[in-house]
């Protein structure tokens, strides 16, 4: 079984689309039921039989436990790809705004981390975490958006030191922009007609995150042309 998070929209539903192509079986979160169930509708009936859906609000740590509790048997990948944008200069952005950024990118991240490795640590469970190239480089007006990101890779970089011999492994992922909904809420007005699209980006993800007996790709930057 695969988990997929943020699979309501974006990169999340194009990876979804990808593995249900393969009727591997998958478990899918998002927040809303509606766009998990518009997710669903894109396949076809005999993939719908290998993919289960479950809502859930990935900042709640009780919704984190009760979606891995789901499971019978330890995953065989995560890939969380749940996150939100907000953009602009810092003295524009409200304080609202920067909490729910802030909850919905790195707090989620530490619940899921946290469940993760408390769980499965000693199992063979690879943990992809999509972050941004925002978590490699300081952009203007993306001050906090960049925060949050470089936090969630100090917390991949120092969670793999913890599970250092164990067989769970932490694969980071830097995608560069991408032509989503993720920017009409973002607050970042920009043309996005040269972006990758989400099927772009899943498609190369999902061939880099091809493995060998002994071998694994640990970090991916994934940049537009």
């Amino acid at each position: 079984m695969m988990v997929i998070t943020g699979a309501s929209s974006g990169l999340g539903a194009a990876l979804t689309q990808l593995y249900a192509a393969e009727n591997r079986p998958l478990l899918i979160t998002g927040r809303s039921e509606q766009k998990l169930a518009d997710v669903m509708a894109q396949l076809t009936p005999s993939q719908q039989n290998n993919v289960h859906t479950h809502t859930a609000d990935l900042c709640v740590t009780e919704d984190v436990s009760q979606l891995f509790s789901r499971l019978s048997t330890p995953p065989s990948s995560v890939i969380h790809c749940a996150g939100s944008g907000y953009f602009g200069p810092i003295e524009q952005q409200t304080p609202q705004a920067i909490n729910q950024l802030i909850d919905n990118n790195l707090t989620s991240s530490i619940l899921v981390l946290r469940e993760l490795v408390s769980r499965y640590r000693d199992h063979k469970v690879n943990v992809v975490v999509v972050m941004s190239t925002a978590a490699q480089a300081g952009k203007a007006n993306e001050s906090t958006y960049c925060a949050v990101k470089w936090a969630v890779k100090g917390l991949v970089e120092s969670l793999r030191l913890e599970l250092k011999g164990c067989p769970m492994k932490l694969i980071a992922v830097y995608p560069g922009g991408m032509a989503t909904d993720f920017w009409q809420t973002s607050g970042k007005d920009i043309d996005t007609s040269n972006f990758m699209t989400a099927k772009e980006a899943a498609l190369m993800l999902k061939q880099a995150l091809i493995a060998t007996e002994h071998g694994y790709v640990s970090d991916i930057t994934i940049n537009r042309g």
